[in-house]
């Protein structure tokens, strides 16, 4: 995982990691290119998550997890298809249902209409079986909340039961955290992270300038997600400083920690 060892490099915990996780984004990839990534990668990637409602449909889904297991990989099913399932009354069901190889799930309320007394509800069931990674975030650019109403959001998630807070910046980049540009909101991340702990966020960043970002404000154990599959060793390079983009955002030294940013991630 370290390479040969001949460099200085910032100290990464093995799985199952708590903190320095990375989330990756399924869009419906074969079987045969997942075993080919997680034969290279898998020791890096710690969440497979299925986006959108691709796991309900995917006709290779139990051999995917078979292999994500046996890779000490977390598979989680998208967050859309459990409020889909909500929303039908059949949200046991699904629990029932993801029960069959999907350690983790994901709590959201982009797509259909969920007050948050519904979603906590649906965090704290769901929390008695299952990690939960809860969404916080609109997926709608017009919708611009402000910090506080992301921290507020945050910390009723954590309190109702989830695992890790989930902040909402898409496939694209362009929204939530984000501006439309992929620009960094770096007030709302600083809300976050002030509510939460940046141990406890895991940011969605799915572009590689986001992902340098976050690894230069918090150091090489930020969470990131919706990282694509085959970006996941080009992450590591970014975690490790082993990239022109993040070089220098960590000194060798007795105290292992980021250069810059004031609130550093805790191994575990």
């Amino acid at each position: 995982m370290s390479g040969p060892g001949l460099l200085d490099l910032p100290v990464r915990s093995g799985k199952p990691r708590r903190t320095g996780i990375t989330h990756v984004l399924d869009r419906g990839i074969p079987l045969a290119q997942v075993s080919d990534l997680l034969g290279q990668n898998s020791c890096y990637v710690d969440v497979w998550k299925f986006g959108w409602g691709i796991a309900y449909l995917d006709p290779q889904l139990a051999a995917k997890l078979d292999l994500l297991a046996r890779h000490r990989v977390l598979a989680s099913p998208g967050g859309t298809l459990l409020e889909i399932a909500w929303a039908q009354g059949r949200a046991a069901e699904f629990l029932d249902w993801a029960g069959c190889g999907f350690p983790c799930v994901e709590v959201s309320a982009g797509t259909v209409p969920m007050d948050d007394a519904a979603k906590r509800d649906l965090i704290a069931a769901a929390a008695e079986r299952f990690i939960v990674l809860a969404e916080v975030g609109s997926k709608h650019a017009a919708v611009r909340l402000t910090p506080e109403q992301w921290a507020q959001a945050a910390a009723g998630d954590l309190e109702a039961g989830a695992t890790w807070i989930l902040a909402e910046g898409r496939a694209s980049g362009t929204v939530g955290i984000y501006e439309p540009s992929g620009a960094v909101r770096q007030d709302v991340v600083e809300a976050l992270a002030a509510a939460a702990g940046p141990d406890c966020v895991v940011f969605e960043a799915p572009r590689e300038d986001q992902q340098a970002w976050f690894v230069r404000r918090f150091g090489p154990d930020v969470n990131l997600a919706n990282v694509p599959p085959g970006g996941a060793l080009g992450l590591e390079t970014f975690r490790l400083s082993l990239r022109a983009d993040t070089y220098g955002a960590w000194t060798p030294g007795p105290v292992m920690g980021p250069v810059m940013g004031t609130v550093s991630a805790r191994g575990t």
